[in-house]
């Protein structure tokens, strides 16, 4: 996720629509601090509606937790996990190494 100023938006504009049709999430600010958020004009988007695309998108970046994601989202968590199971996204995100020390612990 990149960020703009709202300074920005004049000279970069070309590079904030790049960024919106390779799916990237953008976060425009004023005086540091958030003004709005590019999302992806996509199929997810139309499909699932604003709150919904946007919570699968940034749990999807690791920018926010399950649980941030499915209060965003207004779904419970198991229908947020069905949800990103049928988009392939997964849900279980153990860091390198981190399966490996867990087998070890057991046996």
């Amino acid at each position: 996720m990149q960020t703009f100023t709202i300074r920005d938006l004049r000279d970069r504009t070309s590079e904030l629509v790049r960024d919106a049709e390779a799916g990237k999430l953008s976060i425009v600010t004023k005086h540091g601090q958030p003004v709005f958020i590019a999302v992806p004009f996509d199929e997810s988007l139309l499909k699932s509606g604003v709150n919904t695309a946007l919570a699968v998108r940034l749990f999807d970046e690791s920018r926010i937790s399950l649980g941030q994601a499915v209060k965003l989202a207004g779904l419970s968590h198991s229908g947020f996990i069905d949800l990103l199971g049928s988009l392939h996204i997964p849900v279980a995100r153990p860091e390198p190494g981190e399966i490996e020390q867990e087998l070890a612990d057991f046996a």
